[in-house]
């Protein structure tokens, strides 16, 4: 099953996904995107390590998700995917082509032999921003998510720490808690 966990900043989306992976009782997969660019996020990745435990294998992919994601994922695993928003971020400094990079890793959801757990910002809910970048940072952001919750089994959207079932694995768009 391939879900979407989606929410602003400091939502809880990381958190419930963990539990969420932990309970399968399956192998744990943490993928990270980010990297410590600076002190600041030297600090958040430590963070984010010990909150996980030692039990979580991390790979680290900045760009190539969908390979990694095929070639890694396996029935008897489950992977973490945090965060489609930093990877995103990646594939745009980079000056890849947005498009088709989103458009490679939906395609390569259905060949993902595992449950993956995909954790996304919804960046769409706030105010217009102020420059080119970010605007065009927003739209991509708002595409790929749902293009990503089209190709899920389940999305689940986070605010307050408090979960949201948009999605279930039957593909109803109803919400419930």
């Amino acid at each position: 099953m391939k879900t979407l966990v989606l929410g602003g900043a400091r939502s809880g989306k990381t958190r419930h996904s963990l539990g969420l992976a932990e309970g399968m009782g399956l192998e744990t997969i943490y993928l990270a995107t980010g990297w410590a660019g600076d002190a600041e996020m030297t600090e958040r990745i430590a963070r984010h390590r010990a909150e996980r435990g030692a039990h979580w294998t991390t790979i680290e992919e900045q760009i190539d998700l969908p390979r990694v994601l095929v070639k890694e994922s396996r029935a008897d695993r489950v992977m973490l995917v945090d965060c489609l928003t930093l990877w995103l971020s990646n594939v745009m400094f980079a000056e890849l082509d947005v498009e088709a990079m989103s458009d490679a890793l939906v395609s390569a959801m259905p060949r993902m032999a595992g449950p993956v757990i995909f954790v996304s910002n919804e960046v769409g809910l706030g105010i217009v921003p102020e420059n080119a970048l970010s605007r065009r940072f927003r739209d991509a952001q708002g595409r790929l998510n749902q293009a990503v919750a089209g190709a899920a089994e389940r999305v689940v959207f986070v605010a307050a720490g408090l979960p949201l079932v948009l999605k279930d694995s039957e593909g109803r768009g109803q919400a419930s808690v």
